[in-house]
């Protein structure tokens, strides 16, 4: 509980940083075009530094996690290829991309093994578009304003090569501002209910579903909070335990 408020405190305090900063260009603009433009790279060097800032408090280490070694990388992807992702509505059964995305497969499997997913929620879900999990804070309701910050503590590598069409898998990950890279989140992923093109180039398809898309739309249809209050299933969609599946 200590952490979420601390969390807050930090955002917080970079938000209201960011407010004074704007308001400092209005001030300051009346005083003349030059001294204007000053005030306005100022600004804008200060929210490079903040977003920066606000970065690494929505990666701050919340585990002992670590990426997949290249050893563990060869061997997860030499030994399963398919996993029954099991949620309290339904499984969902998803074979992998290993050939085109090997780190973030890698990455998922040993997550999976881990037992890492076994309780989160699904705390994004928007119709027609997708449902989103894979954020360990969902395990704890005291930290549902933070839901969709956490992570496994790092961030992997883009393996953006395939589409985003429906019932594909791909990895989130921060906006372009912050993560010009598009580094993918370390363990949030989200399932494509319809086809987003828009998406393709943005982000790491890892897999597709081969059963359980019947699952998947009944996660999408659930009751959610408005658009304004980040879309969350207003009765908790967890994810009971994913099992990895030999080749």
């Amino acid at each position: 509980m200590q952490k979420t408020m601390n969390r807050k405190i930090k955002i917080g305090c970079l938000l209201l940083a960011v407010f004074m900063l704007s308001g400092c260009v209005s001030d300051r603009a009346l005083e003349g075009k030059k001294e204007a433009e000053q005030v306005k790279k100022l600004v804008e060097d200060n929210n490079k530094q903040l977003e920066k800032k606000m970065e690494n408090i929505l990666y701050e280490e919340q585990t002992t996690n670590t990426p997949p070694t290249e050893v563990e990388i060869k061997d997860y992807n030499e030994k399963y290829n398919t996993a029954i992702i099991k949620t309290s509505l339904g499984d969902i059964t998803i074979k992998f991309s290993n050939a085109d995305t090997p780190k973030t497969v890698a990455n998922f499997m040993k997550l999976a093994d881990a037992g890492f997913y076994d309780g989160v929620k699904f705390h994004r879900v928007i119709k027609g578009f997708m449902i989103q999990t894979g954020d360990p804070l969902s395990k704890d309701d005291s930290q549902k304003n933070a839901w969709g910050t956490g992570g496994p503590g790092y961030v992997m590598p883009a393996e953006i090569k395939l589409e985003n069409k429906k019932g594909t898998i791909a990895t989130a990950r921060l906006g372009d501002q912050m993560n010009p890279k598009k580094d993918s989140s370390g363990s949030q992923f989200f399932i494509n209910t319809v086809d987003n093109a828009f998406l393709n180039g943005g982000y790491t398809v890892f897999g597709e579903v081969t059963s359980g898309m019947e699952t998947a739309l009944k996660i999408e249809n659930v009751k959610t909070t408005a658009p304004g209050q980040l879309d969350r299933p207003v009765e908790d969609v967890t994810i009971k335990n994913i099992e990895l599946l030999k080749k």
